[in-house]
């Protein structure tokens, strides 16, 4: 949506298909590297409005964006007034989230006149209750309603209404949390995500070059992926499709002829053969290893060590443990300054283990697949390559749903072990 050339690709995609019905837009972004996202110039507009009640030059800029687009679309449409009538409700609102909003706002009211079709404002469809959450019910019937005996619409992205009449934003994946609301309001058979990538990589390509791309993968093959950093969609924003078994397909708007990938509900998945269908990682995790003998007879030993986290507000990653060991593995952010000398003083004064070590700068890799249960040796095949490869595994963890397997290596063989574990699954395997 960044441009006219954008929104005309989009008109194009939207009419090659009569079964694409419900449009979700998001506000335009970059055009080019350097270029300003309307979204970030929307809160500096918002910050302009706090401090003099007045739009000043931030939003002149997304006014002049807007406008360039309706010239660029040769569209008849009275952009000026609308502006005008934003710049108004801005500065009569005054609230961050109504602000940034305005980006969805003004992009779907072009979109529509240039499809012709109708507007739908999701102000007046997606609702949020008293403590900020998503109204569901209330919003899938209202979206609902909004949609009925409408062939095509357009729909505002990222934001609702809270339970006090406020416009509210959603914190994360605004306009793909949208999407999946009007997917699910209309009993869809099909919730299409596009993007500016062809889908999933089966590896991150800054690491592997040209990797195989995943033509198809399951909701929780997406939830492992996403957690370690895969940012093509976020598990959290699409719960509306999951729930009701939608199956997603991520397209490229800018490549339409990429088959993409398709996200399927776990029950109807069906893995291909294929033993391993991603690799993902983070960097900079840190380890806390605790050893005391009998631990597994002292009862309340791990809510001590939890309550010692909580005082701190720290979660941890994961938590492999042993008869007489427990080991903690929690993202190295959380320990700013002195915050992990004092988690630790406080963890030995807690449980009096024999033995506390601290393993720093810690890499985890997860390996996601289906097909990693039904593969004899996939374990084997893992750790051999990273032994081939020289690598020292710190840490192993593995769920009991066998859907993935996640190892600690340090930070300087990240990017080696990743290679080693996608060369002996994908270099030989073809992706289907």
């Amino acid at each position: 949506m960044a441009d006219g050339a954008t929104m005309s690709r989009v008109r194009a995609i939207i009419e090659a298909d009569p079964a694409r019905r419900y449009i979700v837009v998001s506000a335009p972004g970059k055009r080019y590297s350097g270029d300003e996202k309307i979204t970030d110039l929307l809160y500096a507009a918002y910050e302009e409005v706090a401090a003099t009640g007045k739009t000043g030059a931030a939003y002149e800029r997304v006014a002049n964006r807007f406008c360039g687009v309706v010239r660029e679309l040769g569209l008849d449409f009275d952009i000026a007034a609308l502006l005008a009538e934003t710049a108004q409700a801005m500065e009569t609102e005054r609230t961050a989230d109504f602000c940034a909003s305005r980006g969805e706002y003004l992009a779907g009211r072009v979109m529509a006149a240039f499809l012709g079709v109708p507007f739908i404002d999701a102000r007046d469809t997606v609702k949020f209750d008293r403590e900020g959450r998503l109204d569901r019910e209330r919003t899938y019937a209202l979206t609902a309603a909004a949609l009925k005996n409408k062939r095509r619409a357009v729909v505002a992205g990222f934001y609702g209404e809270d339970a006090f009449g406020n416009v509210k934003t959603f914190s994360r994946g605004g306009s793909d949390v949208s999407g999946a609301i009007v997917a699910r309001a209309a009993g869809a058979d099909l919730y299409e995500n596009w993007t500016d990538v062809s889908g999933f990589l089966a590896c991150d390509p800054h690491i592997v070059p040209s990797p195989a791309g995943i033509r198809e993968l399951s909701y929780k093959e997406l939830r492992e992926l996403s957690y370690m950093g895969v940012e093509v969609l976020h598990s959290e924003s699409v719960f509306p499709v999951r729930e009701a078994d939608i199956p997603i397909r991520i397209k490229n708007t800018f490549r339409p002829e990429d088959e993409g990938t398709i996200i399927m509900p776990t029950s109807k998945y069906t893995f291909g053969g294929r033993t391993v269908t991603g690799i993902a990682g983070k960097r900079n995790f840190v380890i806390i290893f605790l050893e005391k003998s009998l631990m597994n007879a002292e009862i309340g030993f791990t809510y001590r060590v939890l309550s010692v986290f909580l005082k701190h507000n720290i979660s941890f990653e994961h938590m492999p443990t042993g008869i007489d060991t427990m080991s903690f593995v929690i993202d190295g952010a959380f320990f700013t300054g002195d915050v992990l000398d004092q988690v630790i003083a406080e963890i030995e004064e807690a449980v009096h283990p024999d033995r506390l070590r601290v393993l720093r700068e810690i890499s985890l890799i997860a390996v996601v697949g289906h097909g990693m249960s039904r593969n004899v040796g996939t374990s084997a095949r893992l750790f051999r390559a990273i032994a081939r490869a020289g690598v020292n595994v710190r840490m192993i963890d593995q769920g009991s749903s066998e859907l993935n397997i996640i190892v600690g290596v340090d930070n300087e063989n990240y990017e080696r072990t990743m290679r080693a574990v996608y060369d002996e699954f994908f270099k030989e395997e073809t992706v289907l």
